[in-house]
């Protein structure tokens, strides 16, 4: 069984910074997962695959050791796709694509080993029942299109995305608009990222999308993303600062046996 963690599992220092940063991630993103526990309604029993089933089939496509600053994030999301293949009144669109594959890409920085990324997210995706490459594909086609607007142009450019009425709304499709304004800007140092999510929040009338439920969950994704990067930056740099240590010692160790 290969491993995806790059520091030693007995490391006490690097998974003393690693879960608690987890924990705090996980905490304040949770309120925004299990908010759909509440909204999806019970569906028949038997009806479909249980959140076990799902587990099971996620392990057996992704049979690695996560890393515990990615382990319980894989699981929260791994729920919000189970939950959402519940909803009778949910369906997949381009911008939940692009919210998706977001999110992951957000949240797996850092992941090593990096050619584990890939299975990872087709785990998540297949054990639900969806399809990873869609999912990638539709991303991908309207990323290239959103570079191609401009910031003024891209509430007209979205409204083809219009929710239908009725349809279920996912906080993976504001993030999927956020995502397609920061391409529209490209380099552009102006609007910020404050003045996306405003714009966002505006769009999401156009877009049938409930607009304070997007100012949250744009919020919320801000804030976990900056905990990640912050994770991440601070796990790579006591790896760095462990493995200069070890080659001290060795170095010593080297010039005592020459003397």
């Amino acid at each position: 069984m290969s491993k995806a963690l790059s520091p030693r599992p007995d490391s006490s220092i690097t998974m003393g910074i690693i879960w608690p940063l987890a924990n705090l991630i996980i905490l304040t993103g949770t309120a925004s997962t299990l908010g759909f526990r509440h909204s999806f309604g019970v569906p028949p029993l038997g009806e479909r695959q249980t959140i076990a089933d799902s587990k099971r089939a996620f392990h057996q496509a992704f049979p690695h050791v996560i890393a515990p600053l990615y382990r319980r994030l894989a699981d929260e999301l791994l729920v919000e796709l189970h939950l959402l293949s519940h909803q009778s009144s949910f369906k997949t669109t381009p911008l939940f694509s692009v919210g998706l594959c977001t999110v992951f890409e957000t949240f797996s920085q850092g992941y090593r080993p990096e050619d584990h990324i890939t299975g990872l997210f087709d785990a998540l995706c297949s054990s639900n029942g969806y399809n990873a490459t869609t999912f990638r594909k539709e991303s991908k086609q309207c990323i290239d299109a959103a570079k191609s607007e401009s910031i003024d142009g891209m509430e007209s450019h979205l409204a083809k995305q219009k929710l239908g009425e009725g349809s279920h709304y996912s906080r993976l499709m504001a993030i999927g608009v956020f995502r397609l304004f920061e391409e529209a800007k490209g380099d552009d140092e102006q609007p910020d990222e404050t003045e996306l999510r405003k714009r966002c929040k505006e769009v999401s009338t156009t877009l049938n999308f409930p607009a304070e439920r997007v100012e949250k969950d744009l919020s919320l994704f801000a804030a976990n993303s900056e905990r990640m990067s912050a994770a991440v930056e601070l796990v790579q740099e006591t790896i760095a600062a462990e493995r200069r240590k070890k080659e001290r010692r060795q170095a010593e160790q080297a010039q005592r046996s020459e003397s």
